[in-house]
């Protein structure tokens, strides 16, 4: 019995060699005219990793310029809602600090999940807001951004680890 038989692969026995040789994939063609799955997959998981990145880089880029910089400035348009809130400038002026926190984080490769996850949690305050203040206006947009935030929170979870490995040390050494 050929060894694609007794493995499963042609699991009616009567197939004869010519049969199984055709529908095994052929390996007598040079490597540089096939394509691997081990040749392609890393060449897609870079262009995923490019695509990430370049994902943050737009992110932080929104959260700095387009949503921070109004309220650190004080910009009309940042005052107004504000003060239409109650919340005045102090509370413009924080939410102003704690985007561009965001964005500088998400830029830091050991802080990139953690910024994600929490500008994810100011998005989900951003969309109450919305509801309560302003009838619904604008809450899809805390969403929207909400869906980049969390694949990028959950595809660099990997540094959570390495900065909660490097916290522990620093609590340690005192």
């Amino acid at each position: 019995m050929s060894p694609g038989a007794a493995s499963g692969l042609y699991p009616d026995s009567s197939t004869d060699r010519s049969a199984q040789e055709t529908a095994m994939p052929d390996t007598t063609t040079s490597p540089a005219t096939t394509t691997s799955p081990a040749t392609t997959l890393p060449a897609r998981g870079r262009g995923l990793r490019v695509a990430l990145r370049v994902v943050q880089v737009l992110l932080a880029l929104f959260f700095a310029v387009a949503s921070a910089l109004p309220k650190l400035i004080g910009h009309s348009s940042a005052a107004d809602t504000f003060a239409e809130m109650g919340w005045g400038d102090a509370g413009m002026y924080a939410i102003g600090v704690l985007e561009l926190a965001g964005a500088v984080a998400l830029m830091v490769p050991l802080l990139q999940s953690v910024a994600a996850t929490a500008l994810s949690a100011l998005m989900v305050g951003a969309f109450v807001v919305q509801l309560m203040y302003f009838d619904g206006e604008n809450a899809a947009t805390p969403l929207i951004l909400m869906v980049p935030l969390l694949i990028v929170a959950r595809a660099r979870r990997g540094s959570n680890e390495e900065l909660s490995r490097l916290v522990r040390a620093r609590v340690r050494r005192g």
